[in-house]
């Protein structure tokens, strides 16, 4: 490197550039829908842990997507309401790089859980009779174990990437957290190997899940349309409908905003996108869930009436 180069310290994030009388009402909003998110999310948690009818595979993994939810939001929005407030929007460049590393984690957690429970839902529905011995507590555990192991190894390599480059400036991030791409904006080095492997970490994250779920909503569909009792239909298809929701949500943010042309989204509506991916998916899960699952909501009934 030049002489003229030097290391980071810190970094200011951007934020949204809007008119400082919207930023108190962005935050009034953001605050109400982070709350809203851990209060929506905690909810389903403790449902599932209180009432003995919903240990089940599925709603075990439905905790484990509420928590990475949580965990998601609790890594992104807390700074980014900070800012909103804060005339320094600055940020240490060890925190923003471990912001990254649990960003990326926590989403690549999601997607997996995502992947895992339509695979619960296939078996449950195509091979109801072989469902007790293939989903077996042992099966669960280690899926769920899996997701977050693998996750936080993939997560760690990205980080591990970013760490060898040289960062010299500038010292400012377009953005409202540290974002992956933007912060390779930062290096002062080629970063093609960090691009190359994002592209195909992309493809192997999104595609290959998405692909599977999608194979596997196709036989369920085909399973749903030959059972011959109508509540039967009604249930399978409610508990599934419920679960495609969520996936289209995830994986349709998640593949605009990183397997999308960049030219055609300017960074402001990126930021609109991220805002979508990091706070408005993890405060709309627990309502899908709870909205169409009349098993929820009966646990919650159960729950409210032995504490009333």
């Amino acid at each position: 490197m030049g002489d003229n180069q030097t290391w980071i310290s810190e970094i200011t994030l951007l934020g949204f550039h809007v008119d400082p009388t919207l930023e108190s009402f962005f935050f009034g909003i953001f605050s109400f829908f982070y709350a809203f998110t851990l209060l929506g999310n905690g909810a389903i948690v403790g449902i599932v842990c209180l009432d003995p009818r919903l240990h089940t595979p599925m709603y075990f993994f439905i905790s484990h997507l509420a928590i990475a939810d949580m965990s998601y939001a609790s890594n992104n929005v807390p700074k980014m309401l900070v800012n909103l407030l804060s005339k320094k929007r600055t940020i240490l460049f060890v925190p923003c790089i471990m912001q990254t590393f649990f960003y990326m984690a926590f989403g690549v957690t999601e997607c997996l859980l995502l992947m895992v429970m339509s695979y619960d839902r296939y078996v449950a529905i195509c091979h109801p009779l072989h469902y007790a011995l293939i989903m077996t507590w042992r099966v669960c555990i280690a899926l769920a174990v899996f997701s977050w192991a693998f996750s936080s190894l993939l997560s760690l390599i990205h980080i591990i990437l970013i760490l060898r480059l040289p960062f010299c400036g500038p010292h400012e991030i377009d953005h409202f957290f540290c974002e992956f791409l933007s912060i390779l904006k930062l290096a002062c080095a080629d970063t093609w190997l960090n691009l190359l492997i994002t592209f195909i970490s992309s493809v192997f994250i999104l595609l290959g899940p998405l692909s599977l779920v999608l194979f596997s909503y196709t036989r369920i569909l085909i399973a749903i349309i030959r059972i011959q009792s109508g509540d039967g239909r009604r249930k399978a298809f409610s508990t599934c409908s419920s679960h495609l929701g969520v996936v289209g949500l995830f994986f349709g943010s998640a593949i605009v905003m990183y397997m999308a042309p960049k030219s055609s989204h300017p960074e402001e509506q990126q930021k609109v996108f991220f805002l979508f991916y990091c706070l408005f998916n993890p405060m709309v899960n627990p309502l899908i869930y709870s909205m169409r699952n009349a098993e929820v909501k009966g646990a919650l009934w159960r729950v409210l009436c032995k504490k009333s």
